[in-house]
């Protein structure tokens, strides 16, 4: 009898057996179909990975070049970056002469030619640095810099880089065109909603001017009738003789706050803020989170302009 039984019970173990095996690879597969489907898109910066994660949704993967923290003016690409680029399908750039594009472009290009590049700044009307630097070279004339790169500090560019970056996907996955336009147009009424806020904010402001290290809120200032006084100029550390005028020009305006950016170091704007007794207070041209960010520049800024 027992011999009977376990001659019985051996095929019904081993049909259990061929099941759970056959779930776990088919779980496998489905898994892998899952993770292949969705798209490998890398950006530059963080603020654009917010533009396409908000317009791509559940149907991409985003890699950050320049992380949280590190200067696009000296950061080099890690070998763990260009190994998930050499998979992706599409490399949205910021298109403006950013130092790091300017540097690496060619050779992110090189590591993989068959991905689309999306120039982030098409359509985008680029202003001079100077626009926003009131600094006075050695013969009393304003600096004449190069087109300022910051577009992205402008909700009025970032609608029409995200555009671009919608342009993309379809692109590359025209299958979920309309998937695509639909995240598109929601995060432009997003966009739209935080341009309406600020200018809001900032409308009964008087004192309309503001002093940042680094110069990365010129399209944010020209958007808003704001002045914009930079320390940093061309990437240089001001002279003796520049800070004392940026100490002159923060009493002219009655400037008691001076700003910084994580990215930098704040030794000269620390110098400032002492010979004025004003403080120090921190925004990020370059967080991942746009749209909360802006809000967080524009309420310390409306502070600081009081």
């Amino acid at each position: 009898m027992k011999s009977t039984f376990s001659n019985k019970l051996v095929p019904i173990l081993i049909a259990l057996v061929m099941i759970i095996l056959l779930v776990l690879i088919a779980t496998s597969c489905t898994t892998k179909v899952e993770t292949k489907t969705k798209l490998e898109v890398m950006v530059t910066i963080p603020p654009q990975a917010e533009f396409v994660e908000k317009t791509g949704g559940d149907k991409v993967n985003v890699t950050v070049m320049i992380p949280p923290g590190a200067s696009p003016h000296t950061y080099e690409p890690k070998p763990q970056q260009m190994t998930v680029l050499s998979g992706a399908q599409m490399y949205t750039k910021v298109g403006s002469d950013v130092e790091f594009e300017r540097v690496w472009m060619d050779k992110l290009i090189a590591q993989n030619k068959d991905m689309l590049v999306v120039d982030c700044s098409r359509g985008v009307q680029l202003q001079a640095m100077e626009a926003t630097n009131v600094h006075e070279n050695e013969d009393g004339d304003h600096d004449r810099g190069a087109l300022d790169p910051h577009i992205w500090m402008s909700p009025r560019n970032a609608q029409i880089m995200v555009q671009n970056i919608a342009d993309g996907l379809i692109q590359v996955d025209p299958d979920n065109r309309d998937y695509y336009k639909h995240n598109r147009d929601a995060y432009l009424q997003q966009l739209e909603q935080i341009d309406q806020d600020i200018r809001a904010t900032l409308s009964g402001i008087e004192n309309r001017a503001f002093m940042v290290y680094h110069p990365a809120f010129g399209y944010f200032a020209s958007s808003y009738n704001l002045v914009m006084l930079s320390i940093e100029t061309g990437g240089d550390e001001p002279t003796p003789a520049k800070l004392q005028q940026l100490i002159e020009q923060a009493k002219e305006y009655n400037i008691r706050t001076v700003f910084i950016e994580p990215q930098f170091n704040p030794q000269s704007a620390r110098v400032i803020a002492d010979a004025i007794d004003g403080e120090l207070f921190t925004i990020d041209s370059m967080a991942r989170d746009y749209i909360d960010n802006l809000h967080d520049i524009t309420e310390k800024l409306s502070r600081a302009m009081e």
